[in-house]
This record gives C-alpha cells, sequence and structure tokens, in this order.
C-alpha cells in the first residue's frame, strides 16, 4: 500500500486534491499521530474532510479518530484491513512542537513513519516541506525539517517526490537540498498539471503556518504531487 508521509497536518488537504485529481474513488485513510494536537476533533480540517476520506485512525497517545491504535504499525496494518484503505496519508494533528533545532521539533517522527511504512511492507512516498514564502531561511527551499527527516532519520528508501514546474531558482535549490539523499532514496518527478485546479476545489480552504494557496503556492504543490505519485502507485 502507498503511504504519504508528511510533517505538517497542513499537508493533509493538499495531498488529498493531488490524489483525487488523478483517482477520484480511491479509498484514502489519514492516520493522525500524536506530535500535534491529541483529539482528532480539534482539527478543523478533518470536520471538513468528512466523506472524502474512508477514515481516520488516531495512533499513539493521540484519540478520537474512528479507529484507534496504540502504534503506527498497527494504524497502518488497519488501514489496509479494517479500512481496506487503498493508500493512507500519515501526519500529525494540527500544531506542533518545535524549537528551532534539526531535532526539536515532532514532524521529525516523518522519518520513523517511513521506517514503519517499509517494515510492513508498504511503498512511503515523502511529501517533502518545500517553499520560497516561509521567512525563516531554514526553511526556504526544502525545509531542513524535511531533509532531518528523510536523511538522517528515515533508515529505509522512500520515494521523494519533487513537482514539475517550480520556480527555476526554487527548483534549483530543491534540487541541490535533495542532491545527498538520492544515495538512499528515489527523487521522483511528478508532472503539476491539473494540481492547481485541484488545490483550488479543495472542500477545506488552505493555510500552513498563516499562508494560503497563492501565498505559498510551492508548499502545497509539493504536497498535492505526493498524493498524485501514491494514486499512481495504488493503480
Amino acid at each position: 500500500m502507498p503511504v504519504v508521509t508528511a510533517d505538517l497536518h497542513s499537508a493533509l488537504p493538499a495531498i488529498l486534491a493531488g490524489v483525487r485529481a488523478d483517482a477520484p474513488r480511491a479509498r484514502v485513510a489519514y492516520l493522525l499521530t500524536d506530535g500535534g494536537a491529541l483529539p482528532a476533533w480539534f482539527s478543523r480540517t478533518l470536520a471538513g474532510l468528512a466523506g472524502h476520506l474512508v477514515g481516520t485512525i488516531t495512533v499513539g497517545q493521540a484519540f478520537g479518530g474512528d479507529l484507534e491504535a496504540s502504534t503506527l504499525h498497527s494504524g497502518l496494518l488497519a488501514a489496509r484491513h479494517v479500512l481496506h484503505a487503498d493508500l493512507a496519508i500519515v501526519a500529525q494533528g494540527p500544531g506542533n512542537l518545535g524549537t528551532g533545532t534539526r531535532w526539536g521539533f515532532s514532524g521529525v517522527a516523518v522519518g520513523e513513519a517511513v521506517n514503519a511504512v517499509a517494515t510492513l511492507g508498504g511503498r512511503p512516498v515523502g511529501s517533502l516541506r518545500i517553499s520560497d514564502a516561509d521567512p525563516r531561511p531554514r526553511h526556504r527551499g526544502v525545509s531542513h525539517h524535511s531533509l532531518t527527516a528523510y536523511g538522517r532519520v528515515a533508515l529505509a528508501p522512500a520515494e521523494l517526490v519533487v513537482p514539475d514546474g517550480l520556480d527555476p531558482a526554487l527548483a534549483a535549490q530543491v534540487d541541490a537540498a535533495l542532491a545527498p539523499l538520492a544515495g538512499r532514496h528515489r527523487i521522483v518527478s511528478v508532472p503539476a498539471d491539473g494540481l492547481d485546479a485541484a488545490l483550488r476545489a479543495s472542500p477545506v480552504g488552505l493555510s500552513t503556518m498563516g499562508r494560503g494557496l497563492d501565498a505559498d503556492h510551492a508548499y502545497f504543490l509539493a504536497a498535492a504531487a505526493a498524493g498524485r505519485r501514491a494514486a499512481a502507485l495504488a493503480g
């Protein structure tokens, strides 16, 4: 089963938009990990996506999903064998803890999610945190959090997705940042045709760190491209 891993809750609707662009009938499960808010009902995004997901599974100390699992591993098994998902999305709940350091961010657990997916025989698809709008230099190009999670924490290989059509300067930054990761992971370029329209058709508003779709287009486009790639792998 393809599983998209992302470090921010705001990526969820964008990933789903990318899936729906090519596979509108795919059964998509969401696994809410406990790096951010613990109760699933805290998420307005999830409320707005009701009917667009086959179910939400809260894992670890998170709670309130359609199903609850003690670990991400058992949650992934539940997505496949209980909810009969064609593919899944893993991301923490809204809100997260960050200290501005390499290791002090709850989203580093994305790397552990890659390991869990691979251990169970799934296909990890990495949604990269890409931006040319974030005012913090450490999050420009590919965020240092993505580079740490996939480059240092993930021990199993994943497909790391880069959308076509990025601004040339941003694309060059992304390529340079990902070059050291190519020895372990597969860097996959995904066509962006139709993804902007799919993002604009999302049933919920898109926002990350207070920036909407037009203010941080590359971030949402990268997440949607990861969803498109997972849909292709799901067949």
